[in-house]
C-alpha cells in the first residue's frame, strides 16, 4: 500500500480488486473474507450477472431440465462486496496500480487479482457468424438461446467440433432425439484431451448413439439463405451437410486481450503466474500485489517437469483461487504453492469420463483396469517412464488411486497386476496424440513451456 507496506493494515483497510465475476473470483472472494480481510472489496464483471455455473449449460440446460438463469453458483459465504457488473475491464495502469473500466472510470487497488477465464473461440468469418441459428456456448445468455433453438426441434444440429463441450451437445442433442452430425478436424473425438486409443473408444460411443461422426474433415463454409438463416455446411472432403442450427465448439480464447500494452506478462495462452499465483510482468519479474487465478492463468507445476500449465477445470479454478486469495494477506514465509493436481470430469451419452493428471503429456496409455471393448475401464498414462495420468470411462472410484501414483511420481507402466485387467491392457500402447505443434481445440489442459513471457504464439484456424 502506499506509505505503508504492512499486511495488517492491508487487512484492514485496504483495497483489493478482482476482474472476472465467475467461478474463479467468487471463492477468491469469500476466501479473502474468511481469513480476515477488512478492506474494501470490488468485484468487475464484463457480464450483467452474478457469478454462476458453466458446465451445466452443455448438460442440464440444453435437455431442458434447467433454466440458465437457475444456474447461480451457491454462495460459501457473504462478501461484502462492491459489484460492478456489465462493464468490462479495459486496461491496467501498474504503475498508478489502477484498472481501467469500459465506461471510463478506473479502480485503484492495493492488491489485484484477475480471474478473466476464457471466451468461446468464435467462427472465424464474421458474416457466416453472424447468420440465424450459428451458435457457441460459453454464457448464460448462450445457453438459454441455444436450449431454446433446440426445443423447437430443428431438422438437424451441427457440433464443429469433438472436444468435451462439443461431445456433450451432441450428447445433449441425441438425448432430445434431435439429428445431430458433428465434424472433427483430428481423427477422433476427444482425440486433443485424452488421444487416439481412448478417442476411438468415444468415437465409437457417438456413433453407437445414431451421432452422424465425420472425422478427418473441416467445415470449409457455412451458407444461409435470403433470409439470413444458417441452411448447410460445406466440407472439406466436398460434402454438404444440410443443417439448420450450427454449434461452433473449436475451443477457447484466454481473456488477456484488455492487459495489452501493461507491462504484464500476459499473452494468448494466458497470464504467466509463479506456483504462488504472483504474476509476472513482461520481463520475467515477478509482481508482488498482481494475481491469476482460473482458466486464465498459466502456472508452473513440479510434477509435470515445471512447465507452465494453462487449466480449463472447474476444480482448479477453486484451488487456485484459494491460493491466491491466501497469499495476497499473508507474508512470504506463509504463502502457499497451487500444486493442485488436474482433475477433470465430463457426462456425455450415458457415460462418466473422469481425467486426472496431465494425459496430453504422455507417449504411452495402459488399460489398467476393464476393457475397452466394454467401454468401463482405467486408462493409465505414462511419459518417461513415470505414470502422468489416468482416465476412466464409469470406472471412477479408482481415480484418487491413480492420483496418488501422479504424486508419488510412481513408474510406468505401473508394476502390479490388477484382477481385472483384460486382455488389451496386458502392455501399454502408443496414447496416439496429435502433433502438439498443430493447435488443438481438445486440451483442457495445455503445456506452454518454460517463458513467462509468451507473446509469439498464434492461432490459425484450420475451420
Amino acid at each position: 500500500m502506499p506509505g505503508d507496506g504492512t499486511l495488517e493494515r492491508l487487512r484492514r483497510e485496504g483495497r483489493i480488486v478482482v476482474v472476472g465475476a465467475s467461478l474463479a473470483g467468487l471463492r477468491a472472494a469469500e476466501t479473502l473474507r474468511a481469513e480476515g480481510f477488512e478492506g474494501s472489496l470490488t468485484m468487475i464483471g464484463d457480464e450483467p450477472w452474478e457469478p454462476y455455473d458453466r458446465p451445466p449449460l452443455s448438460k442440464q440446460v440444453l435437455l431442458g431440465r434447467a433454466g440458465a438463469d437457475r444456474t447461480a453458483l451457491p454462495r460459501v459465504r457473504a462478501v461484502d462486496a462492491n459489484w460492478r457488473l456489465g462493464v468490462p475491464a479495459t486496461g491496467l495502469d501498474m504503475a498508478a496500480r489502477r484498472v481501467r473500466l469500459a465506461d471510463g472510470d478506473e479502480v485503484p487497488y492495493d492488491r489485484l487479482l484477475i480471474a478473466t477465464g476464457v471466451r468461446a473461440r468464435p467462427w472465424p468469418r464474421e458474416d457466416e457468424a453472424e447468420l440465424d441459428g450459428v451458435f457457441v456456448l460459453r454464457t448464460r445468455e448462450h445457453g438459454a438461446a441455444l436450449a431454446r433453438r433446440l426445443a423447437e426441434g430443428p431438422k438437424r444440429v451441427l457440433v464443429i467440433g469433438a472436444g468435451f463441450t462439443g461431445s456433450e451437445i451432441a450428447s445433449a442433442c441425441r438425448e432430445r432425439g434431435l439429428p445431430v452430425t458433428v465434424a472433427e478436424r483430428g481423427a477422433a473425438p476427444l482425440v486433443g484431451a485424452l488421444g487416439g486409443v481412448v478417442g476411438a473408444v468415444a468415437a465409437g460411443l457417438q456413433r453407437e448413439h445414431g451421432v452422424d461422426l465425420r472425422c478427418g474433415v473441416m467445415v470449409t463454409a457455412l451458407e444461409g439463405d435470403a433470409s439470413g438463416r444458417v441452411r448447410a455446411a460445406h466440407l472439406s472432403d466436398g460434402s454438404t451437410v444440410e443443417t439448420d442450427v450450427v454449434v461452433v465448439s473449436l475451443g477457447a480464447l484466454r481473456n488477456t486481450e484488455w492487459l495489452s500494452g501493461s507491462g504484464l506478462g500476459a499473452g494468448p495462452r494466458g497470464i504467466a503466474c509463479d506456483a504462488g499465483c504472483r504474476a509476472f510482468d513482461i520481463r520475467g519479474i515477478v509482481t508482488d500485489d498482481i494475481y491469476a487465478a482460473g482458466d486464465v492463468a498459466r502456472c508452473p507445476h513440479p510434477l509435470f517437469g515445471y512447465q507452465f500449465l494453462s487449466l480449463e477445470h472447474w476444480g482448479n479454478a477453486v484451488a487456485q483461487a484459494g491460493i491466491a486469495a491466501h497469499n495476497m494477506l499473508s507474508e512470504s514465509t506463509d504463502r502457499l504453492p497451487h500444486m493442485e493436481v488436474p482433475a477433470f470430469w465430463s457426462s456425455q451419452f450415458g457415460v462418466n469420463i473422469k481425467s486426472v493428471g496431465v494425459p496430453s503429456m504422455a507417449t504411452e496409455i495402459l488399460v489398467a483396469q476393464g476393457s475397452l471393448e466394454s467401454r468401463r475401464f482405467v486408462g493409465v498414462y505414462g511419459y518417461q517412464g513415470r505414470v502422468i495420468g489416468a482416465v476412466t470411462f464409469d470406472h471412477g472410484r479408482w481415480l484418487p488411486f491413480y492420483q496418488e501414483l501422479i504424486e508419488t511420481t510412481a513408474p510406468f507402466p505401473p508394476a502390479f497386476a490388477t484382477v481385472d485387467r483384460h486382455a488389451d491392457g496386458q502392455k501399454p500402447l502408443d496414447a496416439d496424440f496429435p502433433d502438439p505443434s498443430v493447435p488443438s481445440h481438445g486440451p483442457t489442459v495445455t503445456l506452454s513451456g518454460y517463458a513467462p513471457a509468451d507473446r509469439r504464439m498464434t492461432f490459425t484456424p484450420a475451420h
